[in-house]
């Protein structure tokens, strides 16, 4: 009766298998009325303990191995994809190089930044207003429990102090664990950096367009690159950190 009733709970299998590897390892012969019906018993138990634990065996391994190639799978499914997906934001990326429209290119940046970003996992936030429309902020993204506001700029002059500053009221005016990004593609003039260092709140740090064209080209992972720029700035108070230093 108790073993039907399990049956329909679908926990039979379990309960049986538990009896026999009970009994197989029963060693209490003298209670047992008939101690050679007992010994038989028990014997036959070891049998079938032996046989189930081989064939569970087998089957933890089938599952395994089944296992290990969904996640292989998955795994080069989603390399195919960064590869795809890389290659066309590249061919774009050169292409809005010759372009001459600095606002247009500037839209297309951040465009570029939010496929990117999503492409490698990393949740995005697209351009927004806040303090009651008195702010613009071109992008955020969040990583490792950080939000970071992402400042882009694509202009043929050399970015200079006064556009940090921007971002620098920006991330001021934000949680405590707010940094921010600020990336040019054509680079900052030659005092942004000792000026930055300068600065005792280290919560900017800097990326340029070799940057981005080596983790589209995929000479560099993303999430390595801002990492590595990130211990460049709390550990060595680098604000700039060259993917030149990651790849070489």
């Amino acid at each position: 009766m108790i073993l039907d009733e399990l049956a329909c709970r679908g926990d039979d299998q379990v309960v049986i298998r538990k009896l026999i590897s009970l009994a197989a390892r029963w060693t209490a012969f003298h209670l047992a009325q008939d101690e050679y019906k007992a010994r038989a018993v028990v014997q036959k138990a070891r049998e079938l303990d032996g046989i189930l634990s081989e064939m569970e065996e087998r089957e933890k391994a089938e599952h395994d191995r089944q296992l290990y190639e969904s996640i292989d799978r998955q795994r080069r499914e989603k390399e195919y994809i960064v590869r795809r997906e890389s290659a066309l934001l590249l061919a774009q990326f050169e292409q809005a190089a010759v372009d001459g429209d600095p606002q247009r290119r500037g839209y297309f940046l951040e465009d570029l930044l939010n496929r990117l970003f999503n492409l490698h996992g990393i949740k995005v936030i697209r351009s927004f207003r806040r303090n009651e429309g008195g702010e613009q902020i071109d992008a955020a993204f969040e990583m490792d429990g950080w939000h970071y506001i992402v400042e882009c700029r694509w202009r043929d002059s050399l970015a200079d102090i006064r556009q940090l500053d921007g971002l620098a009221g920006q991330v001021s005016r934000s949680g405590r664990q707010t940094m921010g990004l600020f990336l040019s593609i054509n680079g900052w003039s030659t005092h942004v950096v000792p000026l930055l260092k300068q600065n005792p709140d280290k919560s900017i740090f800097l990326m340029e367009g070799y940057d981005l064209r080596c983790v589209l080209d995929l000479q560099a992972d993303l999430r390595e690159l801002l990492k590595a720029k990130l211990s460049a700035l709390n550990l060595d108070s680098e604000p700039y950190f060259s993917v030149v230093r990651l790849i070489g």
